[in-house]
């Protein structure tokens, strides 16, 4: 378990990482160059696209060169922290920065001073900690120097201003890294071995996992509750008003009592209320927000915020988009002063201090926002044009005046009952920030004019309409929803939230879809000219886009994780260690300890948790008895997936198998379900061979099964493809089988193909690619014998792979 490590977490100067012993000539993008500066100033920075934005502020004076990101990393096998040695990482130089790394150090020999210049959060000091390691740079001839912003005038104040590395940023790194290693070396094998393979753990990622199954499991319990809602259209003089009732019904006939007694009665204006009030601008956007606001505006997913966000940044058109702070600085706060005045006058602008909420906000970034404010677009793809707007106008809106509004309350009288009908309306007297940047209000009534109306006034009633209505379900979560719920439990920071929302998709834990809703069907009364009518209508209820969905694997691993290693999936834990970390970027806490009081009790769960055996992890769900073999039914998740099961293991016959469908669950599969899931495969008759055929659901989809052949039935149902389907899929699948064949000897069993990369040769398991510059369609037999006994072992498993029918659609190999 333990490894020695040749690096120091706390000692710079005397650390001297490894590097990988694999790949003995890596492909590099080499270290990329803005300016020149032979035996001059040199400052690193990590992307070239930062690199040509600071070398032209910078000219000749300056060669400015780039890391291209991290630098040295714990090896991607093994555990590479020595636990016995205060958790020491064993960091490496990756085969691909070899020569980045050379070219830069040879750069740093011929310079004057090296400036290091990387991101200031904790993985920009750790880059630059990493850096100065690897350069082996004296520390009076390096400067460490760090701006919120990509512009002349902060690029030459911080160069006026260096400072040395920030050690304890980077042991915050350094500690969140040994943390993320220790649960993944540690937990994931455990989860090999009880679970699946392949499948992988982490202390953020976990968490989140868990907050989208928990979130499912709310959904498959919710019941919802019917009510009745009521609504009427009055005229009211020369124009006309649309109220609610104050009052939901319980039923239908709660709903008509009403319509009914309202019929026949008079409708008064009981009281009209004028108030003014205003509305307030939001902050400036955080990572978070500006996750969430890009999604619910310009439909981007978390990944592509930031991406774009990255590239704005490095092009110097707003600040550093990683943080969790509300401020700007006073020379923006003055320039965006300036620029509402002129463009809206000077009553529109009103300076704004936003107070960070978060205890744990990090470092002393600035909120995100443009760095000339003068600047209303930018060049560049839509999609970051579009992005540049959105944050330019948050940003302006943040210091602007709020908008002034008179809010109108309209009560309405109804002679016969005791509820009253309410209208709302409200009418914009000032725009102040609404002139930029309009939220979206939650109040669906914002905006609402209603005529002019006096109390004692009669209404006469148009339309009186009561609706049934259902309750909603939790909503599922959005990848920008999650971001939220995160920051919420003081889970992450701004640079953790898009890579976690990754790994859990990628990972296969959870799935973004966008799914189609049921028909539902609803009452609604309607009362007209005295007269109460009632009708059956129907809705779509139930559509989705792009939510994620959790996968049945992580229903299990989650539980499984609850059960064993609680404290790595609990939410105030997991943020308690999140402060902590902050404590130790402050100084207030030592790194290693931070480690050390997480990893003892986890690694005490490890061990208990390897004496579990993999039918305790993975308990099938019992859906009942099968109505004709009086045998159980059940559910479970196996290596291969969810699947359900008709007998046991201890019955005469061999249990029946199936897979569950895209779309079913284990946790809430019916018994229903599960019968039909077995009625397959389903024998659909004979090839005018004699073959027999069968239909099935498969891991690529419906097929036909023939002989030792399969055939893709596309979007046609195994439980109900007839004869004549089943053999037009097959004849399609010969024709294309027949396209593919180049040539033949039946004798013995040798045919030449054409598959997805070419043409190759194939005899039994065996084969080979056909080389170019000959012709596969004059080869003799003995010719592609000899190719396939003189191909390499790789390339025959490569001409196998080639053939565009190398797997059936029900997910098995062809023989």
């Amino acid at each position: 378990m333990t490894k020695k490590s040749t690096a120091t977490g706390g000692k710079a100067a005397k650390a001297k990482p490894k590097t990988s012993r694999s790949a003995a000539k890596p492909k590099v993008a080499p270290a990329r160059v803005a300016g020149r500066g032979e035996g001059g100033d040199m400052l690193i920075v990590e992307s070239p696209a930062k690199a040509r934005t600071i070398g032209r502020f910078l000219g000749r004076e300056f060669t400015v060169l780039s890391s291209m990101g991290h630098v040295a990393d714990l090896p991607r096998k093994g555990m590479a922290v020595d636990i016995e040695g205060g958790f020491e990482p064993e960091y490496i130089v990756s085969p691909e920065k070899k020569k980045t790394v050379a070219e830069l150090r040879k750069a740093a020999k011929q310079a004057k001073r090296v400036w290091l210049a990387t991101d200031e959060d904790r993985e920009g000091e750790a880059i630059a900690w990493h850096l100065a390691r690897l350069l082996e740079l004296p520390t009076e001839l390096t400067r460490r120097i760090v701006f919120h912003e990509i512009t002349e005038s902060a690029i030459k104040a911080a160069i006026a201003e260096p400072r040395g590395i920030d050690q304890h940023l980077v042991d915050a790194q350094q500690a969140r890294r040994v943390l993320d290693r220790l649960v993944g070396y540690e937990l994931s094998p455990v989860l090999w071995k009880k679970v699946r393979t392949g499948l992988s753990a982490g202390r953020v990622q976990s968490v989140a996992v868990r907050l989208v199954v928990e979130r499912e499991r709310e959904i498959d319990k919710f019941k919802p509750e019917v009510s009745f809602k009521t609504a009427g259209e009055f005229a009211a003089g020369e124009g006309r008003l649309a109220a609610k009732l104050d009052t939901d019904f319980p039923d239908e006939a709660a709903a008509r009592a009403f319509l009914e007694a309202a019929a026949g009665a008079e409708f008064t204006v009981a009281a009209v209320e004028k108030k003014p009030a205003k509305r307030s601008p939001r902050p400036p956007f955080t990572t978070s927000t500006l996750q969430q606001e890009a999604y619910q505006k310009l439909g981007m997913s978390v990944r592509r915020t930031m991406a774009l966000a990255q590239r704005l940044y490095e092009a110097g058109h707003i600040t550093y988009m990683r943080t969790d702070s509300l401020t700007m600085a006073d020379s923006a706060l003055a320039q965006a002063a300036e620029v509402i005045a002129a463009e809206f006058g000077p009553d529109h602008a009103r300076r704004r201090r936003y107070a960070t909420k978060s205890k744990r906000a990090q470092e002393a970034h600035e909120a995100i926002r443009p760095t000339d404010f003068r600047k209303d677009k930018v060049t560049g793809e839509q999609d970051e044009r579009k992005l540049y707007e959105l944050i330019r106008r948050r940003a302006l809106a943040s210091q602007m005046a709020d908008a002034r509004v008179e809010r109108t309350v309209v009560k309405v009288e109804v002679s016969t009952r005791p509820e009253r009908f309410i209208a709302k309306g409200e009418v914009i007297l000032f725009k102040g920030f609404l002139a930029v940047y309009d939220p979206g209000g939650d109040d669906e009534e914002d905006g609402r004019v209603l005529p002019p109306l006096e109390r004692g006034q009669r209404l006469e009633p148009l339309e009186i309409t009561s609706r049934e209505s259902f309750s909603r379900p939790p909503a599922r979560y959005t990848e920008a929803s999650l971001v939220k719920r995160l920051e919420e439990l003081g889970i992450g920071r701004p640079s953790t939230y898009a890579p976690t929302i990754s790994t859990i998709q990628s990972r296969g834990y959870v799935e973004r879809q966008s799914r189609e809703g049921r028909e539902r069907e609803y009452r609604v009364l309607t009362l007209t000219e005295g007269k109460v009518g009632a009708e059956t209508r129907t809705e779509t209820t139930g559509t989705e886009k792009a939510k994620l969905f959790p996968t049945d694997v992580a229903g299990l691993v989650t539980d499984f994780l609850v059960e064993n290693f609680r404290e790595v999936v609990d939410y105030d834990f997991t943020a308690r260690i999140e402060t902590e970390l902050d404590e130790v970027a402050s100084g207030e806490k030592n790194w290693r300890e931070t480690v050390g009081g997480f990893y003892r009790p986890f690694h005490a769960d490890v061990e208990k948790a390897g004496e579990l055996s993999r039918a305790e992890v993975a308990r099938s769900r019992e859906l009942g008895t099968d109505p004709a073999t009086g045998k159980p039914v059940s559910a479970r998740l196996g290596p291969y997936g969810p699947f359900v099961q008709l007998g046991t293991k201890d019955d005469d016959e061999k249990p029946k198998f199936a897979s569950l469908r895209k779309g079913q669950r284990v946790e809430t599969v019916t018994l229903d379900e599960a019968l039909e899931l077995l009625k397959l495969p389903r024998v659909v008759g004979r090839t005018a061979e004699g073959e027999e055929i069968l239909a099935n659901f498969g891991r690529f989809g419906p097929y036909v099964k023939y002989g030792t052949k399969y055939a893709s039935i596309k979007d046609k149902d195994p439980r109900t493809i007839t004869h004549k389907e089943a053999l037009a899929a097959i004849a399609e699948a010969r024709e294309q089988a027949a396209k593919r064949t180049i040539k033949e000897f039946p004798e013995a069993g040798v045919r030449v193909l054409l598959g997805r990369y070419g043409p190759y040769v194939i005899e039994g398991k065996k084969s080979a690619t056909v080389p170019k510059g000959r012709d596969p369609a004059e080869l003799t037999l003995e010719e592609c014998r000899e190719l396939i006994a003189t191909a390499p072992a790789g390339r025959k498993k490569a001409a196998r792979k080639a053939s565009s029918g190398k797997r059936s659609p029900g997910g098995k190999k062809k023989k």
